[in-house]
């Protein structure tokens, strides 16, 4: 199969290497799972090759990309085994507790780390940008991984033997397979002709970083209104010693453009509103950025000598913070899959291979994917009747320990088979 994708500007690999070079896998995609999936497949001994059409240094600016994410406890212990642990420490803020309410309803579910088994941080805030910039420095330290960066690709072929990457600058690199991070629009998921289910929320997600008079104690809030989930994640103080928090409100799609032409001061106020004060006064210290929510599955991971990853296989609502978490744990299985396949000399483009990373990976995916989904119609149905089952189901969860804690391990990502990175070990 040969195929040409999107035309971008012509640019030149990161660092010099022979015209045409072989290796372990090709990654397309430089985000944060690609970036992850290069340490851990290098990790395992493997040799391979990032290509990313996009400056890697360009989206370390805080204007570029304020988001942070919720690394989950497992992913988390992954990052460490790559190398990531000061990071985490000297940068993330540990997440001890999370109070989900209904509304402004004094009625609340409460998830606390204490009853945890075991028991440790529920996750850990950290900058997107702060996470890029550390995979970037191991990964460039890493002889077994070769940045390509800013490049674009000319052509890219499957076929039975092998596959290969034309960049537009004329180098070619070839491995058994290609290992596609390229996000939601996929690329290569388009052109291997992958289906999936596919359907956009009537809901834009408005992210941006607020400094708060008082504490947030590393307890996060999710508060559901019916035009979306807002929510208030605890993040380090600042140096000057102000508190500070992530913002992650959805609004109505009819109602995004206003939110976002708002003041910093008056959309400060807003979110003061909503929070009900618990924070106290609220301050902007970013600028608010906007992101259209949808979901997407896809029928299948895999086609010739093509494996998709993270956002290219599927996307889903950011209502309970997973979608990074699907990602790296994505990662982790399919470095497992790739090393113990290569250990006994398997081809690595095999649809055997796909077929073993795509049943471990589904299952988990699927289910998070439209768990996200039940929950955000859930929250959305208007009216009192609706809030009152809700909020009286969320008081009756609430009053179960065994349950508390069988929700806490799946959004830790500790429920089912867990790959060695997920539990801290290189395998």
């Amino acid at each position: 199969m040969t195929s040409k994708p999107d035309a971008s500007p012509e640019t030149r690999p990161e660092k010099d290497r022979p015209e045409d070079a072989s290796h372990d896998a090709l990654i397309v995609g430089g985000g944060l799972v690609g970036l992850a999936l290069a340490l851990a497949l290098a990790a395992h001994d493997l040799d391979v090759a990032v290509i990313e059409r996009a400056d890697p240094d360009a989206h370390m600016a805080p204007a570029f990309d304020g988001r942070a994410s919720a690394i989950a406890s497992s992913t988390a212990r992954m990052l460490r085994a790559l190398g990531l642990g000061d990071l985490l420490d000297q940068q993330g803020c540990p997440i001890r507790a999370i109070r989900v309410t209904d509304g402004l309803s004094p009625r609340h579910l409460h998830f606390d780390s204490a009853e945890a088994e075991p028991a440790e941080p529920l996750g850990i805030m950290l900058e997107n940008r702060a996470l890029r910039g550390g995979l970037l420095e191991k990964l460039r330290a890493e002889s077994r991984i070769q940045l390509f960066a800013p490049a674009s690709i000319a052509s890219v072929e499957r076929g039975a033997d092998r596959a290969s990457v034309l960049l537009e600058d004329g180098r070619r690199l070839h491995a058994p397979v290609i290992l596609a991070c390229d996000g939601r629009q996929s690329m290569l998921r388009r052109q291997a002709g992958i289906r999936g289910a596919r359907w956009q929320y009537d809901g834009t997600a408005i992210v941006t970083m607020l400094s708060h008079e008082r504490p947030h104690d590393n307890v996060a809030s999710e508060l559901f209104y019916s035009d979306g989930p807002f929510a208030q994640l605890p993040m380090t103080d600042l140096p000057d010693g102000r508190h500070r928090s992530a913002l992650v409100w959805t609004v109505r799609n009819a109602d995004a453009a206003g939110v976002m032409a708002l003041s910093a001061r008056a959309l400060a106020h807003e979110a003061e509103k909503r929070m009900g004060g618990f924070l106290g006064k609220l301050e902007l210290i970013a600028p608010a950025q906007s992101y259209p929510l949808g979901l997407h599955h896809s029928e299948r991971y895999w086609a010739e000598r093509l494996i998709l990853v993270g956002d290219a296989a599927h996307g889903i609502h950011p209502i309970a913070g997973q979608g990074l978490n699907m990602g790296l744990r994505d990662v982790a299985a399919l470095a497992e899959v790739l090393s113990s396949s290569a250990r006994i000399g398997l081809d690595l483009g095999h649809p055997d291979v796909a077929r073993r990373y795509e049943r471990w990976r589904r299952a988990d995916n699927f289910t998070t994917a439209f768990a996200t989904d039940g929950l955000a119609r859930l929250f959305g149905i208007p009216g009192r009747a609706a809030q009152a089952i809700r909020t009286t189901g969320l008081a009756a969860v609430n009053r179960l320990p065994s349950l508390r804690r069988a929700f806490m391990k799946i959004a830790r990502g500790e429920a089912g088979d867990l790959p060695p990175l997920l539990r801290g070990e290189l395998g």
